[in-house]
């Protein structure tokens, strides 16, 4: 080969290796107005009642503050969501994110559990309280009832011979 010549290199440009073009398509699925990114790690996201019929609901988004949500503002989310995510325009909750009376909260997971754990705890107790009504009401010895079973069972059975 002659000093003069200079070897061809097959390049291709950088933009044909990007992510968006190695990346497997992902199927359609009808958008929904209450998609939102991937919370933080330790976080889950619910969306919050902010009004009703064009009223404020201010009790209601007062209260779930008071159970540890926090409101998401636009500046939270990863820089590709902030685009196409609506917020509050103006008002004390300007750039929250939110859609259509819904405000975007997020709560700590450990408090999101002892939540769900106080409600589960709550049901119980008004399941037996129910149950202890029922047994005491009943008490006339014609006409017992036992103790209700509180399982859910569902049986399948194949074609009958």
């Amino acid at each position: 080969m002659d000093k003069t010549q200079v070897p061809s290199l097959d390049r291709k440009a950088r933009t044909s290796d990007s992510r968006e073009t190695t990346a497997r398509r992902r199927p359609w699925v009808r958008p929904s107005r209450l998609d939102a990114p991937q919370p933080p790690e330790g976080y889950a996201y619910r969306w919050i009642r902010a009004e009703v019929n064009g009223f404020s609901d201010k009790q209601h988004v007062f209260g779930k503050l008071r159970e540890g949500y926090e409101l998401v503002r636009i500046e939270e989310l990863p820089e590709e969501h902030r685009d196409y995510m609506p917020t509050v325009d103006d008002g004390k909750y300007k750039g929250v994110v939110a859609v259509g009376g819904l405000m975007l909260a997020k709560i700590p997971l450990e408090t999101k559990e002892e939540r769900n754990a106080y409600f589960l705890q709550k049901a119980r107790e008004q399941i037996q309280a129910i149950d202890n009504d029922m047994m005491r009401e009943n008490a006339h010895g014609s006409m017992r009832i036992n103790n209700p079973e509180r399982d859910s069972r569902v049986t399948f059975s194949g074609p009958r011979s």
